[in-house]
């Protein structure tokens, strides 16, 4: 067994502990950090296949992701800390069966689908590298720009319809300018 199987087999271990841990934990903060901490495992499986772009994507992303993720939490859940109870725990009897029915077909998927042979020649990293560079800025490019466009409006339209009903109580009991307290 080679040394880098066993980095992969540690860091896939750690990825699905953390993904366990996300639902086993009450608090918005820890599950936010654990999906961090589970997500960047993955990343770190890249890494150890030697996908260096991916990985380092993995991470960065996951990293964004899960910090904006957890500042909104704290910020619209009513829960300054972020560490208050909470059950991340519904419907479990059909999470339970979902998850096992999808573990089962992962497993199948892997050890009994015909993945048909290896090409005769792999491309070097600098040119898998390229190629990838092509899908994502080829005909790629359009759903990702749209996909980043869409979440910062979603972002900006979540945060204004938030501030919203506060500056309307605001400007209801506040007085116009240059009047502040001239009575009559």
């Amino acid at each position: 067994m080679s040394v880098q199987v066993i980095f992969l087999a540690a860091f896939g271990l750690a990825a699905v502990w953390f993904g366990i841990v996300v639902f086993r934990t009450h608090s918005m903060v820890r599950s936010a950090l654990a999906l961090l901490f589970s997500q960047t495992a993955i990343g770190a499986m890249f890494l150890v296949m030697e996908t260096e772009f991916l990985g380092v994507l993995q991470i960065m992303m996951m990293a964004t992701e899960m910090s904006i993720m957890a500042i909104f939490m704290v910020m619209f859940m009513m829960d300054p800390g972020g560490l208050g109870a909470m059950d991340m725990k519904h419907q479990r009897r059909l999470s339970l069966w979902a998850g096992l029915v999808a573990f089962g077909g992962a497993t199948g998927l892997a050890f009994f689908a015909n993945w048909g042979p290896l090409p005769a020649e792999i491309p070097d990293a600098a040119e898998q590298v390229r190629l990838l560079g092509f899908e994502l800025l080829g005909r790629s490019m359009l759903i990702f720009e749209s996909a980043g466009l869409t979440i910062l409006t979603a972002m900006i339209a979540a945060t204004a319809m938030a501030v919203l009903p506060g500056r309307k109580a605001e400007a209801q009991t506040s007085e116009p300018p240059g009047h502040e307290g001239h009575g009559a």
